[in-house]
């Protein structure tokens, strides 16, 4: 079997398809970002308290990103599955890595909600008020 074409694998070595489900909405949303004049900056960036989906930056400032993919079917949408708690979280992350990079200019935070079906993939580009 040749473990380069399998795609992502979890810690044991074994195929994730919910890992490749998350990587497909990131690349949506990353995509979609891009169309808006966002250049990607980073990808799963760590920080000592945890890791951003999603790091961008335009004229304003930076923009960090969580993304959550849903099947249209689920039961929550993906909008949904981001609670206060997350977008605190969100919002912590964010000024971690902002101070660890000195970063300058207006932070914003954005809910990237990718629903996938037969039919296509659909990113709903949605900023947290302040």
């Amino acid at each position: 079997m040749d473990l380069l074409r399998q795609g992502p694998v979890d810690h044991l070595g074994v195929p994730d398809p919910r890992r490749a489900f998350g990587d497909l909405g990131e690349a949506a949303a990353a995509r979609a970002l891009e169309r808006r004049g966002v250049r990607i900056v980073a990808r799963n960036a760590r920080t000592r308290y945890g890791e951003l989906d999603l790091i961008g930056r335009d004229a304003r400032g930076h923009i960090f990103v969580e993304v959550k993919t849903r099947r249209r079917t689920s039961f929550v949408s993906a909008a949904e599955a981001v609670d206060a708690r997350k977008l605190a979280r969100l919002r912590a992350l964010a000024l971690a890595w902002a101070t660890e990079h000195h970063a300058r200019g207006r932070i914003r935070l954005v809910v990237a909600a990718v629903t996938v079906d037969g039919a296509g993939t659909e990113v709903d580009l949605i900023e947290v008020a302040d």
